[in-house]
């Protein structure tokens, strides 16, 4: 078996659902985000963002989450697999939440995205399940919040993505800056 980083879902929804549906394919538009997916489009599309000022560029183009907190939360006793909490792309063998800002994912064989931040985990995460919420924050040894929901990202170049496209990680030069919530 291969730890080579791959994609293990793709998912998307056209409406502002909590869960989004998975798929054999997604393809990601330059500047856009996932095709046919609510959040795609050069401004913010998250509605609680859009009431605040709707003219914010849109760095939640895509929402990624790595395949390996499913695993943790199963462990737990929750039962979320990919697409449930909204990301688009599900990933395995990257560690999504200690990449910089700036890094940059090629999807398969030509789409690019580059990371803008973290997910900020929302209440809905308890309507989906009871408790979530608490599941996916947690605390470091100096106190500070670790928000485990996943990644935000910008895409910069099309491309088609499927389960099983490999993924390859890029980093910005240094210094590198930890990702913030956007």
């Amino acid at each position: 078996m291969s730890d080579a980083p791959v994609v293990t879902a793709v998912s998307r929804s056209a409406t502002h659902d909590f869960s989004k549906r998975n798929e054999p394919s997604v393809r990601l538009l330059t500047g856009l985000g996932i095709e046919g997916d609510a959040h795609s489009g050069v401004t913010v599309k998250h509605r609680s963002r859009v009431a605040r000022d709707p003219s914010q560029p849109n760095l939640r183009q895509v929402h990624l989450i790595h395949a390996e907190l499913h695993d943790e939360l199963a462990a737990a006793g929750y039962t979320v697999v990919a697409g449930d909490m909204g990301e688009n792309i599900t990933t395995r063998g990257v560690d999504l939440l200690g990449l910089p800002t700036g890094a940059r994912l090629r999807l398969g064989a030509t789409a690019l995205v580059e990371i803008t931040g973290l997910r900020n985990p929302c209440p809905q995460l308890n309507g989906f399940q009871a408790g979530l919420m608490q599941a996916v924050l947690d605390r470091d040894a100096d106190g500070n919040v670790i928000r485990k929901g996943g990644i935000m990202g910008i895409v910069l170049a099309d491309g088609d993505v499927h389960p099983g496209d490999p993924i390859t990680v890029t980093l910005p030069p240094l210094p590198h800056t930890p990702l913030a919530p956007v």
